[in-house]
């Protein structure tokens, strides 16, 4: 949905007309609320198509069913009219169109008959009605963008909470490296008090958790500093490489990551990487290291299931189901417990956590509705999380609770995300320069040499 759109300087003088598609609704229910005062069309066939997600436990079905109170709630006891109802003060109208077939000449080009081509045609037909007005079709369905395009229909996709692509390579590139620093500054950070007031190696005050390299050619080979800026003290800290129940950093940006988890002062975390990076790993040994601090450690991940079903229709019972979705962190798992001897002190704690549940291994789902207060939550796979959903797990977290998201914006399965929409992305834009917030971008792989080669040619 572009707003920057003018169409003709005849449509420009009347409000616009967004006719949206089910996906829409489905990734913001409240979107209709963010077309400024522009009027928005409703197909007969979104309706069919949000009956079908109205039971179901997961966000697409929490979405379906908060639209049709919000569309309830507007309508009243009333009926929508030829001109439909007004959604709010400064906004626009609503109405639901009833399905309309193809024009004549357009009939034979779309043979089957599907919910997508309903809502194309509905869409057609109400450009047909209202030719002094600017009329577009939103819909997150590139194919059906294409379509639209390909018969003159105007088809754009919902940009609201769309990152722009050059704040994404932000978020990607967020440690600043400093060639050459003044040597002596630096040796009373890396062998002093471990902390530097900023103006010494930098001009200007960085924003809150800016992270730097310090690099420097003493001779005898290449050094590296690795630092942090503390925006409460305003001096730049020393990142020391540290250790957590048995795992310990490879390289600098894991060093990095790892200081955001174990860091009380730091409450969210974002990690980015692909594959084989070490991201829910580093964060896994560092709750662990931590657990004393908090009531109980949570570890998931968003169930991502073909169609709109969700766990229930798996074969089995309840930890059958759970076991395809939680195994990967049961892996990283396993990886910390190897680095103890069986039966050793470290190993039996972790055994007894799981059984007590004070360190929870659980798909998404399962964790919808809780307060998460005293908790340290890692959630992994978190780029097949919408924006709304991301908030939405923020906003529950209590006192002394800790939040790690963990995912690789490059490898997202759910279809109507991607690079520059989903979670991850967005929190990292919107959360970046706050003091409590902390973002790494993992860039080695470590899980062997074989993934790292295999990532990076194929």
């Amino acid at each position: 949905m572009d707003k920057g759109t003018s169409g003709t300087a005849s449509t420009a003088k009347k409000p616009k007309i967004f006719v949206l598609d089910t996906n829409i609704i489905l990734h913001d229910y409240r979107a209709i609320r963010k077309f400024q005062d522009n009027d928005i069309v409703i197909p007969m066939a979104v309706l069919e198509e949000l009956d079908k997600f109205k039971k179901g436990s997961d966000n697409l079905s929490y979405n379906a069913r908060g639209f049709m109170r919000e569309l309830d709630k507007l309508s009243g006891n009333g009926l929508f009219g030829k001109d439909g109802v007004q959604i709010g003060r400064h906004l626009g109208k609503i109405k639901v169109e009833l399905n309309h077939p193809f024009p004549e000449n357009l009939q034979g080009c779309f043979s089957d008959d599907t919910q997508d081509h309903r809502i194309l045609a509905t869409a057609i037909w109400v450009k047909s009605q209202n030719p002094d007005r600017f009329v577009a079709l939103v819909t997150k369905d590139v194919n059906l963008r294409m379509k639209s395009k390909a018969v003159g229909m105007e088809a754009q996709d919902y940009l609201t909470d769309k990152i722009e692509e050059s704040r994404v390579e932000y978020t990607r590139n967020e440690v600043i490296i400093i060639e050459n620093p003044d040597w002596s500054a630096i040796q009373g950070l890396a062998f002093g008090q471990g902390h530097i007031p900023y103006g010494k190696l930098v001009k200007e005050r960085p924003a809150p958790n800016q992270l730097y390299k310090f690099r420097a050619d003493k001779g005898n080979g290449e050094s590296t500093i690795c630092a942090r800026y503390d925006s409460k003290s305003q001096n730049i800290v020393l990142v020391k490489s540290k250790y957590a129940y048995g795992i310990s950093p490879r390289n600098d940006e894991q060093k990095f990551a790892l200081d955001a988890c174990l860091n009380p002062d730091i409450q969210l975390v974002s990690l980015t990487g692909g594959a084989g990076t070490g991201k829910t790993l580093l964060a896994l040994a560092a709750a662990l290291e931590q657990e004393r601090d908090f009531d109980q450690i949570i570890l998931s991940r968003p169930t991502v299931i073909l169609g709109n079903q969700e766990i229930g229709f798996l074969p089995g019972d309840q930890k059958s189901k759970m076991g395809p979705f939680i195994q990967p962190l049961m892996d990283n798992l396993d990886v910390i417990r190897r680095c103890f001897k069986p039966g050793s002190k470290q190993a039996a704690k972790i055994d007894s956590m799981l059984r007590d549940e004070k360190l929870l291994i659980s798909p998404l789902a399962y964790i919808r509705g809780r307060s998460l207060g005293k908790v340290f939550f890692i959630v992994d796979e978190a780029q097949n999380l919408t924006p709304h959903e991301i908030k939405t797990i923020i906003t529950r977290a209590g006192d002394q609770t800790k939040i790690v998201f963990t995912g690789d914006i490059f490898q997202i399965d759910q279809p109507y995300l991607d690079m520059y929409s989903n979670g991850l992305t967005h929190l990292g834009e919107k959360m970046s320069g706050q003091p409590l917030f902390e973002h790494i971008n993992l860039t080695k792989g470590e899980r062997s040499e074989l993934s790292e080669i295999a990532s990076r040619l194929l």
